[in-house]
C-alpha cells in the first residue's frame, strides 16, 4: 500500500509540474516593455474587460491549452490589458489614462491607441521587438486556429504574405 500511495503523490506531482510550467507569465505593460527592453521579444497584449464572456472562454479555454501557454511562454511577452483599468501608464513620452468619455462605460487611453479606436473585446494586439504594432487580432479563437496566428506572427510570416494567404498555404481555411 505504502509503494501505490508513493507512486499516486509521484504522479500526481508530476502532473502539477506540468501543468504549472505550461502557465502563461501574464505581465503587466510596464513589466513587459522593461523585460522587452533588456532581452527584445514579441509582444502579445490581451485587450480584455471584465465583463467580456469571449475573453473569459479565451482565458478557460484557449490561454489554458498547454500547447498555447507553452508556445506564448517561449516566444511572447504577454501582457494581460484590462481595457478599463484606472490606473495611469506612462510609456514613451506619453500618459495615458482612463478616459469616461471615450465609451459608455469608458476605456483606457492605451487600449485606445493599441486598437486604433475599434474597441473590440478579446482582441490580440502583437507588437515586434521594437514594439511596432504587427496586427490586431480581434475576436475569440479556439486553441487550434490561435496556434496557427501565433506561429504566424511569431515566424515573421507576416512580412511577406497576409493571414489568408499563410493559412492556404497550410492547406487550412
Amino acid at each position: 500500500m505504502s509503494f501505490l500511495r508513493h507512486t499516486l503523490a509521484l504522479g500526481a506531482f508530476l502532473l502539477l509540474s506540468c501543468s504549472l510550467s505550461a502557465q502563461i507569465k501574464w505581465m503587466s505593460w510596464e513589466e513587459a516593455i522593461a523585460a522587452n527592453e533588456r532581452a527584445p521579444k514579441k509582444l502579445l497584449v490581451d485587450v480584455y474587460t471584465e465583463w467580456c464572456g469571449y475573453c473569459k472562454k479565451m482565458d478557460a479555454k484557449v490561454f489554458t491549452d498547454p500547447a498555447i501557454a507553452s508556445f506564448i511562454k517561449e516566444h511572447f511577452y504577454a501582457v494581460k490589458f484590462d481595457a478599463e483599468q484606472k490606473e495611469t501608464i506612462k510609456y514613451a513620452g506619453h500618459t495615458f489614462n482612463f478616459n469616461p468619455e471615450a465609451t459608455r462605460r469608458g476605456v483606457h487611453d492605451l487600449a485606445i491607441a493599441l486598437l486604433d479606436s475599434r474597441m473590440s473585446y478579446p482582441s490580440i494586439v502583437y507588437l515586434d521587438e521594437k514594439r511596432n504594432r504587427i496586427s490586431i487580432s480581434p475576436g475569440f479563437k479556439p486553441a487550434d486556429k490561435f496556434i496557427d496566428e501565433l506561429n504566424f506572427i511569431q515566424g515573421g510570416h507576416y512580412r511577406t504574405k497576409t493571414y489568408r494567404e499563410y493559412l492556404a498555404a497550410l492547406g487550412r481555411k
